[in-house]
C-alpha cells in the first residue's frame, strides 16, 4: 500500500510536493499499452463508484446536486459547439491525460469518411464552433482538409494543440497555416515555470513549449487579433482546485513576457478530471478519497447553466456522440429515445430533446468556479 502523499496548492506559488518514489518515474506509455485495468471505462466508472462519499455534501450524488438546484434532469440548450475528437494519437503522454493518448495509440484515428460524416451533420445545425481535439488533432492526416472544410462553412475553428507537436518536423509551418484562416489555438500549459510543467507534461516539455509559443506569436498570435487568438489552459499540478483564473491570468502574462518575451490573449483553466492518467495518479498517490470529497463539496450551482455538455457536442474519432469530451472517455454515449447515437444517424431534433447523462465525475466540472473546455464557469 502506498503512502498517501497530498498536494495543496500555494495560490499565487508554484507547489509540488515529490512524489513516492514509485511514482517518480514519468510515465512513457498508456494505460491501454500497459495494459492496466483503468484502460476500461467501465472499470474507471466502478472505481469511482466504489468510493464512499456517504458523509460528503448529498451523499456524493451529482443527480440529488441537481435536483436542488432545479436543473434535474439536466437538459441542452441550443447547440454551439461541434466538439471533433480526431483521434488518441499523441506525440506526448502525459501524466494527467483524461483521454490517455500517447505516441501507441495509432489505432483510434477518425478517418475521411467520419470527419465527411461530421461535416455533413454541422450542415444541419446552427452551430458557430468547431472545436478540435484528441489526442493531438494536428497528427491526424486528414486534419487540414477538416479546417479547411470548416472554415469554407464561415466556421470558428479551435485548434486544441499541445504545443510541443508544432516542433515536429512536418508541422513547423503550421503557425502561418493555422494564422492566415484565423484559428484559434489553446495550449495547454500548466504553469509560466519549467518545474510544473515538466512534472505533470514530462521533462523538457517546458523548453519546447516556450519554443512553440514565441513560433505562435511570429506567426502573429496573441497580440490581441481576433483572427490569431492564443488561449493557454491551465489545470493543476497536484490534487486541488483550480486557482482564480483572472489572477492566474495576470500572473501568467507577466511571468512570461518578463522571461521569455512572450505574449497570449487569454488563460482559462481547467480543473483535472478523475479519469484515466488522473484517476491512476488519485489512486496510486492515496488522493482519490479526499479529491472526490473536495469535488463533491465545493459543488457550485451557479455553474450547472453554462456547462459545457449543454451547449456542446462531442463526437469520439469513431463516430459515436457524446454530451461532452469527459463523457467520451468513460464510454456514457448520448441517449436519445433510450438508444445511443452515431454521426451516421445525426438527428438535431432527437437530439435536441434528450437529457444529459451525468454521473459522479460530474462534480469537477462544478466545483468552484466551475470547469469547461471554455475555462470557469463562475
Amino acid at each position: 500500500m502506498l503512502e498517501a502523499t497530498k498536494l495543496e496548492a500555494t495560490k499565487g506559488s508554484e507547489s509540488i510536493v515529490p512524489l513516492p518514489a514509485n511514482l517518480e518515474k514519468a510515465r512513457t506509455t498508456s494505460l491501454l499499452r500497459r495494459r492496466s485495468a483503468l484502460a476500461s471505462a467501465p472499470y474507471q466508472r466502478q472505481v469511482l463508484a466504489d468510493v464512499d462519499l456517504s458523509q460528503a455534501s448529498l451523499g456524493g450524488d451529482f443527480s440529488q446536486a441537481l435536483q436542488a438546484t432545479g436543473w434535474q434532469p439536466l437538459t441542452p440548450a441550443p447547440l454551439e459547439i461541434f466538439q471533433i475528437n480526431l483521434g488518441k494519437l499523441c506525440n506526448m503522454t502525459c501524466r494527467h491525460c483524461h483521454v490517455d493518448a500517447g505516441p501507441d495509440r495509432t489505432q483510434e484515428t477518425m478517418d475521411r469518411e467520419t470527419i465527411d460524416l461530421c461535416l455533413r451533420a454541422l450542415d444541419q445545425t446552427n452551430a458557430h464552433t468547431v472545436d478540435l481535439t484528441g489526442g493531438a488533432p494536428e497528427l491526424n492526416p486528414n486534419f487540414r482538409y477538416l479546417v479547411d472544410q470548416c472554415v469554407a462553412r464561415n466556421k470558428q475553428v479551435i485548434d486544441r494543440c499541445n504545443l510541443t507537436v508544432l516542433l515536429l518536423p512536418r508541422m513547423e509551418d503550421l503557425p502561418e497555416w493555422l494564422a492566415e484562416r484565423g484559428v484559434e489555438i489553446v495550449c495547454s500549459l500548466p504553469h509560466y515555470r519549467q518545474r510544473s510543467t515538466d512534472a505533470q507534461r514530462g521533462d523538457g516539455t517546458f523548453e519546447k513549449s516556450i519554443a512553440a509559443l514565441q513560433r505562435l506569436n511570429t506567426a502573429g498570435y496573441g497580440q490581441g487579433n481576433p483572427q490569431r487568438r492564443l488561449t493557454l489552459m491551465s489545470n493543476p499540478v497536484g490534487a486541488f482546485l483550480s486557482s482564480s483564473q483572472p489572477k492566474l491570468e495576470q500572473e501568467w502574462k507577466a511571468g512570461l513576457q518578463k522571461n521569455f518575451g512572450i505574449e497570449f490573449d487569454r488563460l482559462i483553466t481547467l480543473n483535472n478530471m478523475p479519469i484515466s492518467r488522473y484517476l491512476e495518479w488519485l489512486e496510486q498517490s492515496g488522493n482519490l478519497q479526499t479529491y472526490l470529497e473536495l469535488l463533491v463539496n465545493a459543488f457550485n450551482p451557479a455553474t450547472v447553466k453554462g456547462l459545457m455538455c449543454r451547449n456542446t457536442l462531442s463526437i469520439s474519432w469513431d463516430g459515436q456522440l457524446y454530451d461532452c469530451d469527459f463523457n467520451q472517455m468513460l464510454e456514457l454515449g448520448c441517449q436519445t429515445d433510450a438508444q445511443p447515437m452515431h454521426i451516421r444517424d445525426f438527428d438535431p431534433v432527437r437530439l435536441a430533446r434528450r437529457e444529459i447523462v451525468t454521473d459522479r465525475h460530474c462534480f469537477g466540472c462544478t466545483a468552484g468556479a466551475g470547469s469547461s473546455c471554455g475555462g470557469a464557469l463562475s
